[in-house]
C-alpha cells in the first residue's frame, strides 16, 4: 500500500502541475526536446520508436483493487487499451499522448501513484518478493522496509544524480524470490544466532553489457542500522563511481575494480558517521509501516468443496497444481495469474483484465494484489474454498492459463516492437518458442523451467539470469540471437554462459528445440528440473545438441 496520506498527493499533484508546466512549453517549442529530456525523464517518460512511454512506480509490486482501476483508466483512456508488466515490478503504457500525460499523472496522484524516479541515475523502484507477507517460508514481511526505504529515497537530494541508476531489492523469506545477488543493493532478512532480525547486505549485482552476481557485505546488519547503512553504501558509491564512461558507472564496476575490502573500509567509515545523525524518527516510522503492514483478518474455515473440485475438473486441477503457492494461513494460497496465455504478448495487461483483478482481489483476495518480477500478477491471499470461483472468473476472461514457471511462462523485454534501444525482438521470439512447446504438448513433462528474453545488451529480460537465456543482436543489419545456458536468479545465482554462436531469428526456436530434446533424454527422472541437469551435466552435452554438425 503507498502513502496516501494527503500531504502525500499534495505533492504529487504539485509536481503534476510542474510537468504541465513544462510539457506546454515543449509543445510551444520553448523547450528542445534536449532541454526537455532531463524533465521528461523525471517524470518517468521514455521517447521510444514510435510514441512517449510512461512508466508508473508499483514500489514493491503491492497494488490496491483502486489502484489497479486507476491504472485501467489510463489505459482505456489515453493508451491503446492495456499496459505492460515490466521485470521491475512496474507498468508502461506505451502509447500515450505527450499533451495526456500530465493527466495521468493527476488520476495517478488520486490514489497515491506516480511515475517519480522511474528513470534517470537515482534510486530506483524498490522491489521485493511477489508474495510478501504471505510465503511460508517467510522470515519477516519485507514490505515495510521496502516502504521505509521508499520514503527515503525518494526526492533524497544527495543522491538524484548518481554516476547511474541504482536498484534495491529485499528477501525476506528463505528462498529468494527478490534476485538480490543481481541488484546494486541486495538485503536478505534473517535472524542471527541470538534470534535478532536483520539484514544479509550484498552489492555490486547487475545485468547489462557487464553481468555480475553481487558480493556479501555485511553478513548481519541490525535492522535498526539498514537506513544509515543503505545511505553510507550510496554515499560511498556516488564519490567513487566513474562518471567519465557510463557503461562503466555502475556500482557493480566500482566493486569490480576498486576491490570488496576497499569498498566494505569506505562504507563502514561512512557508516559510523550517518548513523550518528539519525535521530530514531527512522525506527518510529517503520514501527508505523509495520501496523500498515499487518497481515489481514484470515478465515478460520474447512476448504468446503476444493478437493472435489479439483477431482472433478481436470482444468482446474492442473491451474492448482501449476499456479498456487503455500500460504502461512492454515487454508490459504496464493495464486499467480499468468499473462503468458498462447499467443499473448508476454506481460500485456488489458484495462478489462485490471478491472476484473481489482474486483476479484476485492471479492476473494482482502485487497490485495501483487506484480511480480515474471511479468504476472499475484493474488496472495486466496482461500482453497473460493478458489473454484476465482478460476471460474478467470477463466472466463482469459486469465487462468496453468502455465506459471513452465516454458510458456516466458519473460521478455519489449524489444525492437516498441524500445529504441533494441536491436532486435523479443515478443514474435517469446510467442513463437510459447507456440511450439504447447502444440507438442510439453509443458507439464518439461516442469519447472525459466526462458527469458533480451532485445538488446541491456538485458531488460534478464536473460543473463534465465535457465535458458536468449539475447537478441544486431548483426550487420541482420537479427542474431545469443543462446546462455545455466543462469539462475533464485536458487544458486549464476549468470548464464554462452555455448557457441547465435541463431537467426527463424531458427530459434529450434535451437530452443534440441536443447530440450536433450534435457528430456539425459535427465534422471521426471523431477530433475532442466537446471539441475545443466547442473550436474555441464555444458559440453547441450551444447552438442545445440550444434549437432559440430558434434
Amino acid at each position: 500500500m503507498f502513502d496516501v496520506r494527503p500531504q502525500h498527493n499534495e505533492y504529487l499533484r504539485h509536481r503534476s502541475a510542474q510537468f504541465r508546466q513544462q510539457v506546454e512549453r515543449r509543445l510551444n517549442g520553448s523547450l528542445t526536446e534536449a532541454e526537455f529530456k532531463p524533465l521528461r525523464l523525471m517524470n518517468g517518460v521514455y521517447l521510444q520508436l514510435h510514441a512517449y512511454m510512461l512508466r508508473v512506480a508499483i514500489p514493491y509490486g503491492t497494488i490496491s483493487p483502486d489502484q489497479m482501476r486507476v491504472l485501467a483508466l489510463l489505459a482505456q483512456k489515453w493508451d491503446k487499451g492495456y499496459g505492460h508488466w515490466t521485470t521491475r515490478q512496474n507498468i508502461q503504457f506505451n502509447w500515450p499522448k505527450l499533451v495526456d500525460i500530465p493527466d495521468m499523472l493527476d488520476a495517478l496522484a488520486d490514489v497515491g501513484m506516480h511515475a517519480i524516479q522511474t528513470s534517470g541515475n537515482t534510486i530506483r523502484n524498490v522491489t521485493t518478493d511477489a508474495y510478501a507477507g504471505a510465503a511460508a517460508d517467510e522470515v519477516a514481511d519485507p514490505r515495510p522496509y521496502a516502504e521505509l526505504l521508499r520514503q527515503w529515497s525518494t526526492d533524497h537530494a544527495e543522491f538524484q544524480f548518481l554516476p547511474r541508476k541504482f536498484k534495491i531489492a529485499i528477501s525476506g523469506a528463505e528462498k529468494d524470490r527478490a534476485v538480490i545477488s543481481a541488484h546494486d543493493i541486495g538485503l536478505r532478512l534473517l535472524r542471527n544466532a541470538q534470534g535478532e532480525l536483520g539484514f544479509q547486505v550484498w552489492i555490486g549485482g547487475g545485468l547489462g553489457r557487464t553481468p555480475l552476481i553481487g558480493q556479501v557485505v555485511r553478513d548481519f546488519l541490525p535492522e535498526a542500522d539498514l537506513l544509515p547503512y543503505v545511505e553510507a553504501i550510496i554515499a560511498a558509491y556516488n564519490l567513487a563511481g566513474r562518471r567519465d564512461n557510463k557503461y562503466k558507472a555502475r556500482i557493480k564496476i566500482t566493486v569490480a575494480e576498486r576491490g570488496l575490502d576497499v569498498m566494505r573500509e569506505e562504507i563502514e567509515a561512512e557508516f559510523v558517521n550517518r548513523r550518528a545523525v539519525f535521530t530514531g524518527v527512522d525506527q518510529e516510522l517503520l514501527a508505523e509501516l509495520r501496523n500498515l503492514y499487518a497481515a489481514p483478518a484470515f478465515r478460520n474455515e474447512e476448504d468446503g468443496d476444493y478437493e472435489a473440485k479439483r477431482a472433478a475438473n481436470a482444468a482446474f486441477r492442473s491451474f492448482t497444481d501449476t499456479n498456487l503457492s503455500a500460504h502461512k494461513a492454515p487454508g490459504y494460497v496464493s495464486v499467480k495469474v499468468s499473462f503468458k496465455a498462447p499467443g499473448q504478448t508476454p506481460g500485456d495487461a488489458s484495462a478489462e483484465q485490471m478491472n476484473l483483478l481489482a474486483d476479484l482481489a476485492e471479492r476473494f483476495g482482502h485487497h490485495d494484489l501483487r506484480v511480480s518480477h515474471d511479468q504476472n500478477v499475484v493474488l496472495p491471499h486466496i482461500h482453497k474454498s473460493d478458489l473454484f470461483a476465482l478460476y471460474e472468473e478467470l477463466r472466463a476472461a482469459g486469465l487462468a492459463t496453468a502455465n506459471a514457471g513452465l516454458i510458456s511462462d516466458i519473460v521478455a523485454c519489449p524489444g525492437m516492437d516498441y524500445c529504441a534501444l533494441a536491436t532486435a525482438r523479443s515478443i514474435p521470439i517469446a510467442e513463437e518458442i510459447a507456440a511450439h512447446f504447447r502444440a507438442r504438448d510439453l509443458e507439464s513433462d518439461i516442469g519447472k523451467i525459466d526462458i527469458r528474453i533480451s532485445g538488446c545488451i541491456n538485458a531488460c529480460g534478464h536473460h543473463h539470469l534465465g535457465h535458458i537465456g536468449i539475447l537478441g543482436l544486431d548483426r550487420a543489419g541482420v537479427e542474431n540471437y545469443q543462446i546462455t545456458l545455466g543462469g539462475d536468479g533464485y536458487d544458486i545465482p549464476a549468470v548464464g554462459q554462452k555455448p557457441g554462436a547465435g541463431f537467426p531469428a527463424e531458427e530459434v526456436v529450434g535451437a530452443i528445440d534440441r536443447i530440450i530434446n536433450a534435457y528430456l533424454e539425459l535427465r534422471e527422472d521426471e523431477e530433475e528440473r532442466f537446471i539441475d541437469a545443466y547442473r550436474r551435466l555441464g555444458m559440453a552435452p547441450f551444447k552438442a545438441a545445440l550444434y549437432p554438425a559440430n558434434a
